[in-house]
């Protein structure tokens, strides 16, 4: 039971096919079939079956799959976590967002981490929020930034930033708003802003034209172009409301009050640390009173050292001397 038969089997499980997970690991296909048979006979179930000309996971591959996802993403966090023990500041960091945090909240958050800390290795993916809260389970990524996370992720928040959701609109749209005739702009599926548009929506007892958009960037671009109206975050249209681009559609219920939360996996590393106390420092506010945390201990309650002139209600400075889930 090697690394490399289980990311075959769960590059299998990604692609749905021997090819597409040939492709993506760079081998041939007889060589990603040759892997899963050998995994399979180890373990004694069948964890693929014929079907056409291809393979499908059984249902036993599909759950096997997910464990060795899992056990990847922990041979990674492993991997990160003792670079973080040798020394933070070139330690690994993999960070996770989603879309409007990763387009306009991380660009200059990361661009002064780096500054302040150039030799930590940084990594980011953005994506939709049940995207994002996946790779917190898999062990894929230490830190997210997101909305609060779902119920069933492990994951610990250390960080909070107010953020509002408003609706708005382009002028000419705005002033001849309709409930039952302006179209609203929504996000993809699995974008935790489309629910909320949706749930809004249901609880105003109407149902105006909708148009899917797909992504962030293509709700603001639509609303900007007069195609309707869009529920968004205020940090990701300040330049277009000073502008006068865009205008807030006073609607029951808004502004909606959905802060930003920074989260952790079941590690927290040193560099990982680091980059909290970067947040911090950036204005997110800790998570938690920070007058209830114990003495020398971080809000999360990763160990920390404590200056002596400190007091124990101050917010920690300095990177935990230990790994270790908090």
């Amino acid at each position: 039971m090697t690394e490399s038969r289980l990311r075959t089997l769960v590059a299998l499980a990604a692609t749905g096919s021997v090819r597409g997970a040939a492709s993506r690991l760079t081998v041939t296909e007889s060589a990603v079939s040759a892997s899963i048979g050998a995994l399979a006979r180890e373990l004694g179930v069948p964890l693929v079956e014929p079907v056409g000309r291809g393979l499908r996971l059984t249902p036993s591959g599909v759950v096997y799959a997910r464990y060795a996802r899992r056990i990847l993403g922990l041979l990674a966090e492993g991997a990160a976590a003792a670079l973080q023990e040798l020394d933070p500041e070139r330690g690994r960091l993999r960070l996770a967002a989603v879309t409007t945090a990763g387009e306009h909240l991380l660009p200059a958050l990361l661009a002064e981490f780096r500054r302040r800390h150039p030799g930590v290795a940084l990594a980011l993916e953005v994506a939709p929020s049940a995207q994002v809260w996946d790779l917190v389970s898999a062990h894929e990524v230490d830190l997210v930034i997101a909305g609060a996370p779902p119920s069933g992720v492990e994951a610990r928040v250390v960080a909070t930033k107010p953020n509002e959701l408003v609706v708005v609109a382009a002028p000419a749209v705005a002033e001849a708003f309709d409930w039952a005739r302006t179209p609203w702009l929504l996000r993809e599926q699995g974008s935790a802003t489309r629910t909320r548009v949706e749930a809004y929506l249901a609880s105003q007892h109407v149902a105006p034209p909708r148009l899917v958009l797909g992504s962030n960037g293509a709700v603001v671009a639509g609303a900007v172009a007069e195609l309707g109206c869009a529920l968004l975050s205020r940090d990701a249209i300040v330049e277009l409301l000073s502008a006068g681009r865009l205008v807030v559609v006073p609607t029951p219920g808004t502004p909606m009050r959905r802060p930003w939360h920074a989260a952790v996996g079941a590690y927290f590393g040193a560099s990982t640390w680091l980059f909290v106390r970067h947040l911090h420092a950036c204005g997110w506010r800790p998570h938690g009173a920070p007058s209830a945390a114990a003495p020398g201990r971080a809000p999360t309650g990763t160990p920390v050292k404590v200056p002596a002139s400190r007091g124990a209600a101050d917010p920690p400075s300095d990177p935990p001397t230990g790994g270790g889930a908090p």
